[in-house]
């Protein structure tokens, strides 16, 4: 019997993507209600799911929650203790967030249910400041030892991922590793060079592993890491993107090149338009919704940045060309698409064949209206005490206010 590293069996996971598929599927009305309720009967999962807006309050909650209790605990016992036992106690804490992660899991069977997803993410947060508490507080600045608490976290992100699925998890661990750098040298050139190294190498292997899991619930996992590391590449080389004043650079004085060599510089800006018809391709290959997003992301930034790196003035009719050309290149595809043998271009169609559009669409219109109520709702307009109405004396069709 082979031991699985993964949290959850890859049955009841496999029972989870076929009665997504198949509500999927019904409400397009690919399936009947009989057909339906039969199929479903086949698929029992015992996991617990939630909605993503109970999900998102469950996750912020428990982050509360622990953030609150451990801060209650060092308020009730009046702990002034040294940097050193101050990570101790912190480390101690990421040890039992994991095991309640763990449980949650294991016993209450939660699935991407908030909860375990904050438990889980709270022990990286514990471990990374309780190692830097008991390791290197009070001590003289080493930058060479230092970076084990970057690489700590990167480790343990890349672990949940691995064991819980989370793809957000992925998404931290390269968070990490841009750290990573700035503790082994001071180049510039070097700290970008070793960021796409790094991530090179992971896309190598995520490309090497995905090959074997194409058709089963593991793709979805996959092709979202495949992504992320197509675009962490990608960020790594623009230098453009790499700086802190975007907007100074941008619309104000040109970035000068003086921080890098001028093979580097230019090699960088080569290699953004060379990357970005590759990451175009696999997509489109694999068909691969993620990697052909992430492939039309990049593209967009490469068209963005160019003048930057080029030395060009920038005007303020940049962004509406550059909206009238995607305009312009989304009708010609779906045209293209459309003009096909059943709308169906090789093995692509501009149809929506699917009802997760649809749900990810009321998800984003619901978020946009939370994040800016203002734009359904005006904000009340302040009135002016000075102005009187009139009665109502000068009122339609001769009446006045005794009418």
């Amino acid at each position: 019997m082979q031991l699985s590293t993964r949290a959850y069996s890859a049955s009841s996971e496999e029972a989870l993507r076929a009665r997504v598929l198949l509500k999927d599927w019904a409400g397009e009305g690919f399936l009947d209600e009989a057909q339906y309720q039969r199929m479903e009967q086949e698929t029992v999962c015992e996991l617990r799911r939630t909605n993503i807006f109970l999900r998102l309050v469950l996750f912020l909650f428990t982050l509360i929650i622990v953030g609150a209790a451990v801060g209650l605990f060092f308020a009730i016992f009046r702990l002034q203790l040294e940097a050193q036992a101050t990570g101790v106690i912190l480390l101690v804490v990421a040890a039992i967030s994991y095991v309640a992660a763990e449980l949650a899991v294991s016993h209450a069977r939660l699935y991407r249910f908030g909860i375990e997803e904050a438990l889980a993410l709270s022990s990286v947060a514990f471990l990374c400041a309780g190692l830097q508490a008991a390791l290197f507080s009070g001590q003289p600045y080493s930058a060479k030892p230092e970076f084990v608490v970057p690489a700590a976290g990167a480790i343990v992100s890349l672990w949940i991922w691995h064991r819980f699925g989370l793809p957000y998890a992925s998404a931290g661990a390269m968070i990490f590793v841009v750290w990573l750098p700035s503790y082994w040298t001071s180049s510039h050139s070097a700290q970008h060079t070793i960021v796409a190294a790094i991530y090179a190498a992971g896309l190598v292997v995520v490309v090497a592993v995905r090959s074997r899991y194409r058709f089963t619930y593991l793709n979805l996992q996959y092709s979202i890491a495949e992504a992320l590391l197509w675009l962490g590449i990608y960020l790594a080389i623009n230098l453009q993107l790499s700086s802190v004043n975007l907007l100074g650079q941008w619309w104000g004085t040109p970035r000068a090149s003086t921080e890098f060599s001028k093979p580097f510089y230019w090699a960088t800006w080569v290699l953004t338009w060379c990357l970005t018809p590759v990451v175009l391709a696999r997509g489109l290959r694999l068909k691969d919704r993620f990697v052909i997003a992430v492939g039309a992301l990049v593209a967009i930034l490469t068209l963005v940045t160019n003048k930057p790196y080029l030395g060009w003035q920038r005007h303020t009719w940049d962004p509406m060309l550059l909206g009238a050309l995607l305009i312009g290149v989304a009708l010609f595809i779906r045209r293209w698409l459309a003009d096909g043998p059943g709308e169906i271009r090789h093995g692509f169609t501009s149809r929506r064949l699917s009802g997760k559009d649809k749900a990810w669409m009321n998800a984003g219109a619901v978020a946009l209206g939370l994040v800016s109520p203002n734009i359904t709702t005006p904000s009340p307009q302040a009135s002016n005490p000075d102005f009187h109405f009139g009665g109502g004396d000068s009122g339609g069709a001769g009446a006045t206010s005794d009418f």
